[in-house]
């Protein structure tokens, strides 16, 4: 049967720098979710898709993605070691891989800040929560979001450090990915929790985890544009998480800063280091100071408050 054949692992070693242009590249060629690793120890992140089998072609895939990553290369993103492996992988030897890579992970509060601990771990792990700890269950699956990447471990801990108990707070999540941060708003209790994501897969995989954990029906999880945003929103929020590529932050900081209630929280994340400072150039200009920021590999993160 076709649940038991071994599946095809397309995967490219490449820069830190590139990782999200790489992933964009793999998900446009295979049309398919992508998921992504950081490897200390080779400073080396690892891009996958995992492809059923059935109609694939793995040369004229290779072929492809090698052209895909020479046009990354010439918008000035270095991609190497840019290695292409096309591989077949047993069902039972991919779920293993994974089991190795993700581990529980627990985000504490900073400070004195009275907000309980999260704890997300797969749905393997027989690791116990803690006194006052919500569980956060995430399986990596074909499309994951595990809070292990430096941006999104970012975000997380301004979810938990912003949260104030008995306290009602909203949280907007731009580009949900596999929706970890909204579900964990939603476990910590902030309410309403929106998220959108422009990729309908993401959305999809989204809403499995939300049901996953039993907060489907506390947030609300939808496709959407950005771009296509009206500038004058009909709600605000006390917290709003974008992780998203710089250049978008940019050209919309307008849609996304007129979203921010007086005396909330803007978490941005997904930047590349050299580009922070232009980011937050702009929001500065839209009255934003820089409150707490993060630098970790080729990453920085920052949380803004109205200035």
């Amino acid at each position: 049967m076709k649940s038991h054949q071994p599946l095809w692992r397309v995967c490219v070693a490449t820069s830190a720098e590139a990782e999200d242009a790489v992933g964009e590249l793999l998900g446009a060629v295979l049309d398919l979710p992508v998921a992504a690793y950081f490897d200390l120890e080779s400073q080396t992140s690892h891009v996958s898709v995992f492809v059923e089998p059935g109609k694939f072609r793995p040369l004229a895939a290779r072929r492809e993605i090698a052209a895909g990553l020479e046009r990354i290369q010439g918008f000035g993103l270095e991609t190497a070691p840019a290695k292409i492996g096309i591989t077949r992988i047993k069902r039972e030897d991919w779920a293993e891989s994974w089991k190795r890579h993700f581990h529980p992970l627990t985000i504490k509060p900073s400070g004195n800040s009275p907000a309980p601990a999260l704890l997300l771990k797969p749905s393997w792990s027989r690791k116990l929560p803690a006194k006052n700890q919500i569980v956060l269950v995430l399986d990596p699956g074909l499309s994951f979001g595990t809070g292990h990447h430096p941006t999104t471990s970012f975000c997380l801990q301004q979810i938990v450090d912003c949260h104030k108990p008995a306290t009602k707070q909203s949280f907007w999540d731009v580009g949900t990915g596999s929706g970890i941060l909204a579900i964990a708003a939603a476990k910590l209790g902030y309410a309403p929790v929106e998220a959108f994501d422009f990729d309908p897969d993401a959305v999809r995989v989204a809403r499995e985890n939300a049901r996953k954990n039993k907060v489907d029906k506390r947030l609300r999880l939808a496709r959407g544009d950005i771009t296509r945003l009206p500038l004058r929103p009909a709600r605000q929020f006390d917290l709003i998480c974008a992780n998203l590529i710089s250049t978008l932050l940019i050209a919309e900081r307008r849609r996304i800063v007129h979203r921010l209630k007086p005396g909330g929280t803007l978490v941005l994340a997904g930047i590349l280091a050299k580009e922070f400072v232009e980011v937050e150039r702009a929001y500065a200009d839209s009255k934003l100071r820089l409150c707490s920021r993060r630098v970790e590999n080729e990453w920085c993160s920052g949380a803004f408050c109205l200035a």
